[in-house]
């Protein structure tokens, strides 16, 4: 038989049980209520994380300046100031240059300067001799006015590798109505990016005092506007000759651009994107404000 002194201690030590039970129940909630709390900011995080990643415009974290040469072509890259040129030594003239130009840049006041001068660190670069008395002017492919905004990014503009024999008649004509176009919509999007270059037919007109330089048949101007939504690209080519007529006579994809060339344009970009883009030829798209 149980003493009553038995059963007090039996239910001392019942209690106390219960009561350590109580607390080990009560930290086990509080731990897993501590974790899923945890769970849920994280999740909550990366949730956020990544409504930003997918709200940041498509402009962001591309190389638009890229061009992939046809394979075979001769083609070394000079980096300047204000554009990267793509100087083929065989023919004497660049396949291409390339270079953003911002709203800043874009009222640049500098007034024009700078005289033509072979860069002679680049093989193959003609003389400004070369040119004299061939009935072509010296073509800026980068032209000196998109680089008012600086003296030594204007003086560059004048290297031959940045220049193609170049009909007076389309480089006083369209070609400048282009260039022109191109600051005032640089202005309006806060930056474009610009490649040109010349179309080379098979077996080019040469001229040279010293070397025979080809004179492109055609030229072309690639522009894409990389801020605005939705991202929005135009193409131009311009017989090597007086072009008459509207600016809409001379606007194509960048698509045939890639055709008559043979070079890859905005291959960074996603191929749904890069499909869009280089496939619209709307020069109303442009046009309307």
């Amino acid at each position: 038989m149980i003493s009553k002194s038995q059963s007090l201690q039996w239910l001392k030590w019942g209690a106390w049980v219960v009561a350590v039970a109580a607390i080990v129940y009560f930290l086990n909630k509080n731990d897993g209520s501590q974790k899923q709390t945890t769970a849920q900011i994280e999740q909550s995080q990366n949730l956020a994380a990544t409504e930003q990643n997918t709200s940041q415009t498509p402009a962001q974290g591309y190389n638009y300046e890229t061009v992939l040469m046809p394979r075979g072509l001769s083609d070394r890259v000079v980096k300047y100031k204000g554009f990267t040129a793509h100087f083929n030594k065989q023919l004497h003239i660049p396949n291409c240059v390339t270079y953003e130009i911002t709203v800043t840049e874009a009222k640049g006041k500098r007034e024009r300067s700078g005289n033509f001068e072979r860069d002679e660190s680049v093989d193959g670069c003609p003389n400004w001799w070369d040119y004299r008395d061939s009935g072509y002017d010296r073509g800026h492919m980068a032209p000196a006015g998109d680089m008012k905004w600086d003296e030594k990014a204007m003086n560059e503009t004048f290297f031959l590798t940045n220049v193609c024999p170049q009909d007076p008649a389309l480089n006083a004509g369209v070609w400048n109505d282009i260039e022109m176009k191109v600051r005032e919509w640089a202005r309006r999007d806060k930056s474009l990016i610009v490649i040109t270059g010349p179309i080379v037919g098979n077996n080019p007109k040469t001229i040279g005092k010293n070397m025979d330089i080809a004179v492109p048949e055609a030229f072309f101007k690639v522009i894409i506007s990389p801020n605005t939504t939705p991202i929005k690209a135009i193409a131009f080519i311009c017989p090597n000759r007086a072009c008459g007529g509207m600016l809409k006579n001379y606007t194509v994809s960048v698509d045939e651009v890639e055709k008559r060339t043979g070079m890859n344009f905005f291959n960074a970009l996603p191929d749904d994107l890069e499909n869009r883009v280089e496939a619209t030829c709307n020069l109303n798209q442009w046009l309307n404000w």
